[in-house]
């Protein structure tokens, strides 16, 4: 099974995550519990009237959590890209290997600029699944939209990248699209 790795726990990473792990992708999120999400107040997300930041990342934490994610609250140093995949080097000094890694680490772009992304004023430059320059490499969210970053397109950002993942995974072009239960 392949892993990935996601460096972000605002509502891209979460979000990647989401649709990672429950289409059987061993998914690991890093983060350290800072998203801009802890200051805001939800009333533009879809199907939300209203809800105060930190309550939504319970409840998509959780969801995460519930589809077979694992929250690791760890700050990463370094990732570095392998022949097979990548190595994450987090705070503590333990190192993870990943097939694909997904960059949700905010607007400082500290880890893209360090792989040697192209970084502007807007943010990374990725194409419209998040691709960056390196294979299986990703980058979403604020780190690429650094002056219109919203909840909601972080999240589809996050989204776009995972089915990316997904379909090389599955062998065809893969769309996640559950139906209501028969009855």
């Amino acid at each position: 099974m392949p892993h990935a790795i996601i460096i972000g726990d605002g509502p891209a990473g979460l979000s990647a995550a989401l649709f990672l792990a429950k289409n059987g992708v061993s998914t690991t999120v890093f983060g350290q519990g800072k998203s801009a999400m802890s200051f805001a107040m939800l009333f533009n997300y879809l199907g939300l009237e209203a809800m105060p930041g930190p309550d939504f990342m319970v409840t998509a934490r959780r969801q995460v959590e519930h589809f077979g994610a694992r929250l690791e609250m760890k700050a990463v140093t370094a990732v570095t890209k392998t022949d097979s995949g990548f190595v994450v080097t987090t705070d503590d000094g333990a190192t993870h290997t990943a097939d694909y890694v997904i960059l949700a680490e905010g607007k400082a772009a500290k880890l893209a600029s360090a792989l040697g992304l192209e970084v502007t004023a807007s943010g990374v430059a990725v194409d419209r699944d998040g691709r960056t320059t390196i294979p299986g490499l990703y980058a979403v969210g604020r780190v690429t939209r650094r002056t219109r970053s919203q909840a909601i397109i972080s999240a589809g950002e996050g989204a776009a990248a995972a089915l990316d993942n997904l379909s090389p995974v599955h062998g065809r072009e893969f769309n996640d699209f559950d139906e209501l239960p028969k009855g």
